[in-house]
């Protein structure tokens, strides 16, 4: 047990009881926003050892806990304070529990007999009622005797069966509660295989192999459920074993290189629309897969096979002919040993006929992003980034915006596992510095956090946050000077556009002002010199990369969400 109360060497209080129960599991790092009633917490967990990051916003430390966990197979940790503290941790609550990352929120919290009687305390507000529907599980913990125990289900609730998040309510007096050092000590848990194994029934993996066998034109969909799943060789011998043509989905892309010979991701439409046996490992057939029906899935007939730890995902928008249900890991385990000396690959005609339009769409895409145009287009200034990750391998990429995120997922090939970060599932804007300084700070490496300007400017005070902590994290905005584009006029007044930003805003002197490096790019040529520099200094750096204004389209590439209004608009 760690420092105690000062004169009473034999007693332990709240504070130090949640410290032990984080570190007798493992979890030494925490992300947040200190404040009443919290503050100290903070504090004694840097006293014991504990590496404790304290953001500017809430909601950036959320991010941060959330891709933690999702990096590590652990439950990233947010700490904050009650009531708008909360509120602000919440969305990135809710954003971990929809992508399966297992992150635990702790807030501080008001007095549940004033909550109750709703006397106004100070922040008064029934948190856990508020955070139950927006994440896995929800615990509030009123006795210091309880502390272990509420720790340890948080754990596991965090990262059994389908990852997500988990809150745990702290009311203020629970801080200052004392007990005894030995009764503290067996009060708390070491949670024991939080995450087991959950192999998959075996004529499950028969009739999938046989629905596989039977495939003239198959196709295997990765999402990122097969990257947390850290199951990369398995994924690599399926892969190779079975000869059948694979797609990525953003955040998978690099378990196996984005140039390996099997993908199709130059090819997405053609593989959607032309496959007649789709096989989704760890991906939802969600908005980002149309559902898996519509016009992206063309006139052929579709055999789904769906691996996934959670059964209710299966014939969530179409029949599943199937399901395998377990953990990812088990369940490509079990169909590679199924699949015998007797396989045979795909077909020649369809393997061949997916690796001539990917190397087709290569070739037609080649010259767009060898262009130098001034002020840069989209592919200019992403041909120079896809150069240089290619160079850099191990750099983790942070990407957000519309056209930025749109653009840079399709044109930056990744080749190792786990590398590209993004907005995940919801298309969530203003993950990208909480989520450069946990991938930062859970991996070592060096980051590239390529940011739409829209994007950038809903975490963009986190740059001194990157400088404090000396992380050598860069930031690319690509500033076109408003949201989507920076040319759109208000036909009806004087007033700048909505999606319009100030004209030839200068990102860098914001980096420049904490201390970090700026650098003001108007050319492909100058936007390579200055990423290279860099990643050379590894320092905080910020690259203002300026960006056609016409550049851009509405929404990036799903414009189709937005309503189209049929009211005759006045002159």
């Amino acid at each position: 047990m760690g420092e105690k109360n000062e004169g009473s060497d034999n007693l332990t209080d709240g504070f130090h009881l949640v410290i032990d129960a984080l570190k007798l599991n493992g979890i030494r790092t925490v992300y947040n926003v200190p404040g009443i009633p919290i503050t100290d917490l903070g504090r004694f967990m840097q006293q014991e050892g504990m590496r404790v990051l304290s953001f500017r916003h809430e909601q950036n430390a959320g991010y941060a806990a959330a891709i933690a966990g999702f990096l590590t197979q652990a439950p990233g940790v947010c700490l904050t304070v009650s009531a708008p503290g909360f509120l602000n941790g919440l969305t990135a609550l809710a954003h971990a529990t929809t992508n399966c990352f297992p992150m635990i929120l702790i807030s501080g919290s008001s007095e549940r007999e004033i909550v109750d009687l709703q006397q106004g305390d100070y922040e008064e507000m029934d948190q856990m009622a508020i955070a139950k529907p927006l994440c896995k599980s929800a615990y509030r913990v009123l006795n210091a005797e309880d502390i272990g125990i509420g720790i340890a289900r948080a754990i596991r609730a965090s990262v059994s069966g389908r990852p997500g998040g988990v809150y745990l309510d702290f009311p203020a007096k629970l801080f200052g509660q004392i007990m005894k050092v030995d009764e503290g000590e067996k009060s708390l848990i070491k949670v024991i295989d939080p995450a087991p194994c959950q192999i998959p029934a075996p004529n499950s993996i028969e009739r999938a192999v046989g629905v596989l066998r039977g495939a003239k034109r198959p196709l295997i969909i990765l999402g990122k459920g097969a990257a947390y799943a850290q199951a990369d060789e398995l994924v690599r011998v399926l892969i190779e074993k079975s000869g059948i043509p694979y797609l990525p989905m953003s955040m998978a892309k690099g378990i196996l290189p984005d140039t390996h010979p099997q993908s199709a991701s130059a090819a997405r439409s053609l593989v959607l629309k032309e496959s007649d046996v789709v096989m989704l490992v760890g991906a939802r057939l969600n908005w980002l897969l149309s559902h898996g029906k519509g016009k992206a899935w063309g006139e052929n007939p579709k055999k789904f096979i769906h691996i996934d730890i959670e059964p209710r995902e299966m014939d969530s928008n179409v029949e599943i002919i199937g399901p395998i249900v377990g953990d990812i890991g088990s369940c490509l385990k079990s169909l590679i040993d199924n699949m015998n000396q007797s396989w045979k690959a795909p077909p020649e005609i369809w393997t061949r006929a997916v690796k001539e339009k990917v190397e087709n769409n290569i070739a037609l895409m080649a010259p767009r992003l060898k262009n130098n145009n001034v002020p840069m287009d989209y592919h200019g200034a992403l041909g120079v980034l896809r150069l240089i990750v290619k160079e850099n391998p191990e750099l983790v990429l942070v990407n957000e915006g519309a056209n930025t995120l749109d653009f840079a997922r399709s044109i930056i090939d990744m080749y190792k596992p786990r590398k590209r970060l993004d907005v995940g599932t919801w298309g969530v804007m203003g993950v990208g510095m909480g989520t450069a300084i946990a991938a930062a700070v859970e991996t070592g490496c060096q980051v590239l956090a390529v940011e739409g300007d829209s994007a950038f400017g809903f975490s963009g005070m986190e740059i001194e946050t990157i400088c404090r902590y000396n992380l050598p994290i860069c930031v690319v905005v690509f500033n076109n000077g408003g949201i989507y584009r920076g040319t759109d006029q208000n036909r009806a007044g004087e007033e700048v556009a909505t999606t319009v930003f100030v004209k030839d805003a200068r990102y860098d002197k914001m980096m420049e002002a904490f201390g970090g490096k700026g650098f003001n790019a108007k050319s492909p040529d100058e936007l390579s010199q200055a990423v290279n520099e860099a990643l050379e200094s590894r320092q905080p750096t910020l690259i203002n990369a300026v960006i056609d204004p016409g550049a851009g389209t509405e929404s990036g590439r799903i414009g189709n969400l937005n309503p189209q209004s049929i009211v005759k608009k006045k002159q």
